[in-house]
């Protein structure tokens, strides 16, 4: 499981929102030939351009290769989030949030009527790392409230969401907290994901830090490759605390090599033209390493 991988699949809208430049546009030139070197088609970026304004992501100017996307305000804060959990997991993996030994519940009963709610609540509550223990009932190992009441009030649901916390969970026989987490969150699953993104991740910090010059469409390639990569493997990891997992965790490995990537990229695209993960990314590392005294 260790070892390095080439090949990266990078859904069609992870490449146009990794290409946001710092000004909020995607310059149509980069977004065709950055697509071209993943193997996609000009036909297969241009739907997912069509969709992506139709549902009012991004504004279309120009034609052709000379035409850019602008950004809508939507779609720049919705980045902000993930780079919230991105930060925390990396305060985690410096030391810099130990557990408190409370367990977060959400629990919600919406009828049949309010089944779209329903489901996008569900959603939501495993996005941001609950698992279920039963029914509408699900518990979480971080502060997750704030974001659960969020879109409890985007879906018409508040009403019906109760929120508590307990430093007492018990599931039949279970009550060590190590021994809940393996139970309710697929925790291996979660590790080959990361075991992948250290593959994924070796190899292209190696020619970041090669003195070989690369162009700029082969920074922008290896820069979606990341982000598409690290994308994967947080989307379903809870961020459960170090303590609660096997150590040692390949999370922290696989994200102190993606650091050092997003590093070397920002050291070599430096200006207002390059992406704002590049920046987003370096700057959220930067954090991390300066709170753990690196």
């Amino acid at each position: 499981m260790s070892g390095e991988t080439d090949h990266v699949e990078v859904p069609t809208r992870v490449l146009v929102h990794a290409l946001i430049r710092e000004d909020g546009t995607v310059r149509a030139d980069e977004l065709y030939t950055v697509a071209n070197t993943l193997g996609m088609s000009d036909q297969q970026v241009r739907l997912c351009v069509k969709r992506l304004v139709a549902e009012g992501r991004f504004i279309h100017r120009g034609r052709g290769r000379k035409a850019e996307l602008h950004a809508t305000e939507d779609t720049t804060l919705a980045l902000a989030p993930n780079a919230d959990f991105l930060r925390y997991a990396f305060q985690q993996d410096g030391g810099l949030a130990p557990w408190d030994g409370v367990w977060h519940l959400a629990a919600f009963a919406l009828p049949e009527s309010a089944r779209t709610a329903r489901d996008a609540l569900r959603e939501t509550l495993v996005h941001l790392g609950g698992a279920q223990l039963q029914g509408g009932l699900y518990v979480c190992a971080n502060a997750w409230e704030p974001y659960v009441e969020e879109a409890a009030h985007r879906l018409g649901a508040h009403g019906s969401l109760t929120l508590l916390t307990t430093t007492d969970l018990r599931q039949g026989d279970a009550r060590e907290a190590a021994e809940l987490a393996r139970l309710l969150w697929p925790l291996q699953e979660i590790a080959e994901r990361y075991h992948r993104l250290s593959g994924i991740a070796r190899p292209r910090l190696a020619r970041l830090t090669d003195p070989a010059g690369l162009s700029r469409a082969a920074l922008l390639t290896i820069a979606v490759e990341l982000a598409a990569e690290l994308t994967r493997a947080m989307e379903p990891d809870p961020l459960l605390p170090p303590q609660l997992l096997p150590q040692p965790w390949p999370g922290t490995h696989a994200r102190e090599l993606v650091a050092r990537c997003w590093a070397a990229l920002h050291e070599r695209e430096p200006g207002e033209a390059r992406p704002t993960l590049f920046r987003l990314y370096a700057d959220i590392t930067r954090e991390a390493a300066r709170r753990a005294g690196r």
